[in-house]
Formats: structure tokens, sequence, C-alpha cells
């Protein structure tokens, strides 16, 4: 799978994230963010991908985010992590 391919599945869950009203605000606006930093086409695959994982490492972290929507994002973090560094 490509480094292409990954990103826009990624992006594709989290925008079922963005769209779930279960998942606090706050998780979604930092969900918004990463799919701007995934879709930043000024900016190589790698760097998306470590600054992607970072944040969603820290909003996994919190306290008030629904078990499925956890899973989600480790799934997410899980998949950027297959992309390549260059």
């Amino acid at each position: 799978m490509t480094a292409e391919n990954v990103l826009k599945q990624c992006v594709e869950v989290l925008e079922r994230i963005m769209s779930d009203d279960a998942v606090p605000r706050n998780i979604r606006r930092s969900a918004e963010s990463v799919k701007t930093i995934l879709m930043d086409e000024s900016v190589s695959e790698a760097i998306k991908a470590a600054s992607a994982i970072s944040i969603l490492d820290e909003i996994s972290n919190d306290p008030n985010i629904p078990l499925h929507t956890r899973t989600l994002i480790w799934n997410v973090a899980s998949q950027l992590e297959t992309i390549p560094v260059s």
C-alpha cells in the first residue's frame, strides 16, 4: 500500500470521528487538525505522519474519549507508522 493510499484511508477515518456526535468537541477539533496536516501538499508524507501521530497520541490519552473512538485513533496511528521515512 502506498503512502498516499494510507493517508487517504486515515483521512476517511478521521472524518468519521469528526462527524460522530458522541465524541467530545475537543477530540473532533483535534481530529480535524490532524486531517488538515495529512492533506497538506507542501509537506512530505513522513513529516505529515510524524506530526499526526504526535497529536493522535496526545488525544488518545484523553480520559473523556469514547472507547470506540480511542480504538479508531490507535488504528489511524498504526497506519501512519507504516509510512516510510525517506
